[in-house]
């Protein structure tokens, strides 16, 4: 994420604007804002030329956080998380060819939002995610094989969203939300 322009006079860009946004989001999903002051908030946002007309939309929330990214990479073999593990606000996952396991129902997600990135070559990929989680792959890419993933028929409010992206190339990913007992 971007952070906002320092120069006030200065007119924003879609980066600046999208920044501004997902700031809006993250501080309504923690309970900072309420809904109708999202919306206004939003409307302000959304009509901003300026650095200062951003500014003064985003003013009284809280601090932001660093995000905070971490890499897993390896040409070949397997890469696997589980248990409780933290998940860092980004995570990178990049193989050529092995097999990839992430099991997030019962690692420590401290965000509300935690963005998967995955680069993938051959091999298979699942990740296990908490039941009630919110799952948005419209940043994914498949080649050879498609995605297999099955929304629950009901989800709990208060669940972290998983943003996964990337690109996967011949392999296949299958996503799926832990069973009962598993947050």
């Amino acid at each position: 994420m971007t952070s906002l322009p320092e120069d006030p006079t200065r007119l924003i860009v879609d980066d600046d604007r999208d920044s501004a946004v997902q700031r809006l989001q993250e501080a309504y999903a923690e309970g900072h804002i309420s809904h109708e002051e999202m919306d206004e908030r939003l409307g302000r946002v959304l009509t901003a030329r300026t650095g200062s007309e951003l500014v003064t939309a985003l003013g009284s929330l809280p601090a932001e956080k660093a995000a905070t990214t971490s890499t897993i990479g390896a040409a070949g073999g397997r890469i696997k998380r589980r248990g409780a593990w933290r998940v860092p606000r980004i995570l990178k996952v990049h193989s050529a060819f092995g097999r990839v396991y992430l099991d997030l129902s019962r690692a420590i997600i401290e965000d509300p939002v935690i963005d998967i990135e995955l680069q993938l070559g051959t091999g298979k990929a699942r990740i296990t995610v908490p039941r009630d989680a919110i799952v948005d792959v419209e940043g994914l890419t498949t080649g050879w094989k498609d995605m297999v993933y099955e929304p629950p028929r009901r989800s709990g409010p208060g669940g972290p969203t998983i943003r996964i992206s990337g690109a996967m190339g011949f392999g296949r990913l299958k996503i799926r939300h832990a069973r009962r007992g598993n947050r």
